[in-house]
């Protein structure tokens, strides 16, 4: 059955590899808004200098973060939740529950070859470009990047569980666009994109930073950053473990739930 996954994982890779131009004119926006948002927060660190703890270094090093994991986290949308919702509308939820893999597992697949092949034709390209316009903080050290790697793919997790969830509300719902549109809106603030979650005072920061959302942007960004670093970063990396596992679980019984409507309404 892992061989089966697998080859679904490569499959929607090579799909999503077949759409260049869409992929290029997407790394063109990510460099754009990288450089706009950048300049913005070299005014805001000019008077604020270490700013929620960090140099501008690593400020603009954030920024330029954001903007590679942005599509492969679908932190403005474009992921699995939106096909998954129209099938449960059309009713083609019927043929994913007759195919001999699990419902989440199959979606979880699909979603794993979307980010993979983001994260390298959306991702490395963006990172690059702010390294040439600017004095970014990337580590030297391959631990540190080894560390980062782990992390981008429990946020990634995090961030498909949270889909997930999302996707099968339209069980129970005749439209779920205001769920989409409710969650990508709490994902922008909380996942940390629009400012360090590190910014925010007092309990709304502990609290941001507590939440599963931290762990799709922030929690990668400081471990690359250096902020969580060697056994320092196993407390980070086990909240993002435990928030996966959390949310997955969840999935899993929604899916029963959902499963059992579909059964009792005959579909």
């Amino acid at each position: 059955m892992g061989g089966f996954y697998g080859a679904v994982v490569t499959r929607v890779f090579r799909r999503y590899a077949t759409y260049r131009v869409a992929t290029a004119a997407g790394v063109f926006t990510n460099c754009v808004f990288g450089l706009i948002i950048s300049y913005s927060y070299l005014a805001l660190w000019d008077q604020r200098p270490h700013l929620g703890g960090y140099d501008q270094a690593q400020a603009l090093t954030y920024v330029w973060l954001g903007q590679a994991l942005l599509t492969p986290m679908a932190l403005m949308g474009g992921g699995c939740e939106d096909e998954l919702m129209e099938r449960i509308r059309s009713g083609d939820i019927a043929v994913d529950l007759y195919r001999p893999a699990d419902l989440q597992g199959w979606w979880l697949a699909t979603d794993l070859g979307r980010m993979g092949f983001q994260l390298l034709g959306r991702g490395v390209v963006p990172v690059l470009c702010g390294a040439l316009v600017f004095d970014l903080a990337l580590p030297s050290a391959p631990g540190t990047w080894v560390l980062f790697a782990v992390s981008v793919m429990l946020a990634g997790l995090v961030s498909f569980a949270l889909r997930f969830l999302v996707g099968l509300s339209a069980f129970w719902l005749l439209d779920g666009a205001g769920v989409s549109q409710a969650m990508l809106l709490t994902g922008l603030f909380f996942s940390g994109l629009l400012l360090p979650l590190t910014v925010f005072p007092g309990a709304l920061g502990e609290l941001a930073r507590a939440l599963p959302w931290a762990s799709m942007l922030q929690v990668p960004a400081d471990v690359l950053l250096g902020r969580h670093r060697g056994a320092g970063a196993v407390p980070a990396l086990c909240g993002q473990a435990g928030w996966a596992a959390a949310l997955l679980g969840a999935g899993r019984l929604l899916q029963s739930a959902a499963t059992r409507r579909v059964v009792v309404q005959g579909g």
